[in-house]
């Protein structure tokens, strides 16, 4: 079947109708075919407890009071608790104990992301990964303590510019 000038195969269902690609199915009755898109999950990961290394050393010098150590233990387990999650698109943070919160961001909105790694956390292998966006409730958003942040990056990077291309959205700079 030729559309637009360029040759595209068609399949041919049970029922008789032909679809020019799985997301997309003719209708005879001339309506506008539905598109099904499905999201798949690139990444998940959580903050390294690196991240409350400096909690956790002062707790340990403390360690003959009680409450440096119950504080310790609750830095660990909301850090534990905290779950990013990268899709085709969108990232999703999860967080919370016993209430959770879940904050998600169009991977389209993205304008820039810039990789991070002081140099304690570089000795342990992670990174922060801070994201730059057009979205008016989360115009930055940080991904703390990660591990292999620079892949993660770049990982993101494509699903962004896969995400911009499937939505045809480009954002533009103007001064």
């Amino acid at each position: 079947m030729i559309l637009g000038g360029q040759a595209k195969v068609g399949v041919i269902d049970n029922t008789g109708r032909s679809a020019e690609n799985e997301d997309m199915n003719e209708d005879t009755t001339g309506s506008v075919p539905e598109t099904t898109s499905t999201e798949q999950v690139i990444w998940t990961g959580s903050s390294s407890q690196v991240r409350n290394l400096h909690i956790y050393l002062l707790c340990a010098l403390l360690c003959v009071l009680v409450i440096p150590i119950i504080y310790a233990i609750v830095k660990w387990i909301q850090l534990r608790c905290r779950v990013y999650e990268l899709t085709t698109q969108r990232i999703r943070i999860r967080q919370g104990v016993f209430s959770k919160r879940t904050d998600e961001l169009e991977l389209y909105r993205v304008k820039d992301s810039t990789v991070y790694e002081p140099f304690w956390q570089r000795m342990f292998g992670v990174g922060n990964i801070v994201i730059t966006t057009n979205d008016t409730t989360t115009p930055t958003l940080l991904l703390e303590a990660l591990p292999s942040a620079a892949e993660t990056r770049e990982k993101l990077r494509a699903a962004i510019e896969e995400c911009r291309d499937r939505k045809r959205v480009r954002i533009a700079e103007l001064e």
